[in-house]
């Protein structure tokens, strides 16, 4: 009889890629298909994924990764799942149907509901409580509220017991189990505004203001157990395959990093930047608006963390090639910005949709200070860049506060940390060492410890913890003369930024009289 090796599969439903990876017992990258989501705009502000295509593109993409691989279903051990948090669907319970796009996360349309919310302030002060959250349109709660208050006839079918709504695990669990698993974990329940983090469970005070019915919502369960299974026929038989392990990407990128102790923290470049620092099995409260999420401990156990988050990251790059023409192509804007030696006074602020952790200011414009005549591309280029930096460092500021103490060293991941001159300039703005590790799929690689935990793929963390001993590392090398004239001039920046939004005419007569 020939010996089977067997596989984890993660898949990794993304906000602009879906992809399905392979890891064999050594955590080895051994397959990976990705495609492409459309991303949809139907206003100004308003973001939307098609939940079919969802579903299609993450199916197709997984079964073309086994397929690429050479690779049978029966060698698969289990199934782990990571997606974009906080995004929503709400879908038919008995056809299966979306009945209406998903909400993504980056989408701003309650913006307006959510500033009246804030006017109160008992209930502002209940929702971080009892979610570890603030109110902004980023979080589920007012999404699906949107959705009952405007779909006809949704929150009448809702009560009835008749549709179901999920973040986008919810949704792909569902259709992998052929409607048999209404669940999601811990991780992605807190991200909703809907789930008290302590006790966890959906908090009915907060189920009754937004007029959510619980009945619509999922199960919750841990991060690393086997769920339910998905079915599939090859050559001979039908083969049931565990899905074994759930978390929000920044969860999973969290445990793919093996920050699992106390004080140990992560950031990832993507679209937006997402800085988490583990705090144990006890929650932080955070005094300077930062967030009090759930993650995962060593044993894939629940843990919490402190997270902020910059919406603008990675996207500016696109900005930059896209709508300003400034570059090309990506790999182009390390050398561009080596090319002058400081950004000649400019700052940028890309707060396009407006600012996150630690301001939460959803109304704030993007804006450029500093201009000159002698400004050219270069110094645009690189002033976008180090923007990037400063913005994390507005994070940083107010979590060792909140913790208590310092942070020694961050390991980082994405796209954008190819980047050497941006990681050195990291370094050096936030006074810290940046551990940049050779592994490029950390999301998929965290879900899919978890998935394998679960069913004894993988006995503990520790035979695998190798894996990352090989890091580059980045020391800060800046006079802190320098750094902090480059910050306070920073603080000043977004300060004129904030100012913006409310200048009016009386304003206006006070500089112009």
């Amino acid at each position: 009889m020939t010996y089977k090796k067997k596989y984890i599969v993660s898949l990794d439903q993304g906000t602009t890629i879906s992809r399905a990876i392979v890891f064999d017992c050594n955590a080895s990258i051994i397959g990976i298909s990705k495609k492409e989501i459309t991303q949809i705009y139907p206003n100004p502000g308003w973001v939307e994924h098609d939940p079919i295509e969802i579903w299609n593109i993450q199916y197709f993409v997984f079964l073309e990764v086994l397929k690429n691989s050479g690779i049978d279903f029966s060698q698969i051990s289990g199934i782990g799942i990571t997606n974009q948090r906080e995004t929503i669907i709400v879908w038919d319970k008995k056809s299966g149907k979306p009945i209406y796009n998903a909400i993504v996360w980056q989408c701003r349309r309650t913006a307006d509901f959510c500033e009246e919310l804030q006017s109160n302030r008992k209930f502002v002060k209940y929702v971080r409580k009892v979610t570890g959250l603030v109110i902004d349109p980023y979080f589920s709660a007012t999404k699906i509220k949107w959705i009952l208050d405007f779909i006809r006839n949704s929150r009448i079918r809702a009560y009835q017991g008749e549709i179901l709504c999920g973040t986008v695990d919810s949704w792909l669990i569902w259709n992998m189990t052929k409607g048999k698993k209404h669940i999601t974990d811990y991780t992605n329940a807190s991200r909703t505004m809907l789930f008290n983090i302590h006790t966890l469970q959906w908090d009915n005070e907060l189920l009754n203001i937004f007029d959510i019915p619980i009945s619509m919502l999922p199960r919750v369960c841990s991060s690393s157990e086997v769920y339910g299974k998905i079915s599939i026929k090859n050559k001979k038989n039908i083969i049931n395959v565990p899905i074994s392990g759930i978390a929000g990407d920044q969860q999973a990128a969290l445990f793919g990093q093996l920050c699992v102790t106390p004080g140990s923290a992560k950031i990832t470049y993507g679209t937006g930047c997402f800085l988490l620092m583990n705090t144990g099995d006890k929650p932080v409260k955070s005094k300077r608006r930062l967030l009090t999420t759930i993650v995962c401990g060593p044993r894939g156990e629940l843990n919490y963390a402190l997270e902020g988050m910059v919406f603008m990251g990675g996207a500016i790059v696109q900005w930059l090639r896209d709508e300003m023409k400034l570059i090309r192509d990506v790999s182009e804007m390390e050398c561009f910005s080596k090319k002058v030696h400081d950004t000649h006074g400019v700052y940028i602020i890309p707060t396009f949709s407006g600012l996150a952790s630690p301001f939460w200011d959803p109304y704030v414009k993007g804006s450029i200070f500093g201009l000159t005549r002698g400004v050219n591309s270069y110094h645009i280029v690189r002033a976008a860049l180090e923007s990037v930096a400063f913005q994390i460092r507005d994070i940083i500021e107010v979590m060792q506060k909140d913790y208590g103490k310092n942070i020694n060293s961050i390991r980082v991941s994405g796209g954008v940390v190819i980047n050497n001159f941006l990681m050195q300039f990291q370094s050096d703005i936030l006074n810290i060492r940046i551990d940049r590790s050779q592994i490029s799929e950390i999301s998929a690689l965290g879900v899919a410890y978890l998935a394998g935990l679960s069913i004894g793929f993988w006995k503990n963390l520790e035979v695998v913890r190798d894996k990352f001993l090989k890091t580059y590392k980045f020391y800060p090398n800046a006079y802190n003369i320098e750094r902090e004239y480059r910050y306070c001039c920073w603080k000043n920046a977004i300060v004129c930024t904030r100012l913006w939004k409310n200048m009016n005419l009386k304003t206006y007569n006070f500089f112009y009289k």
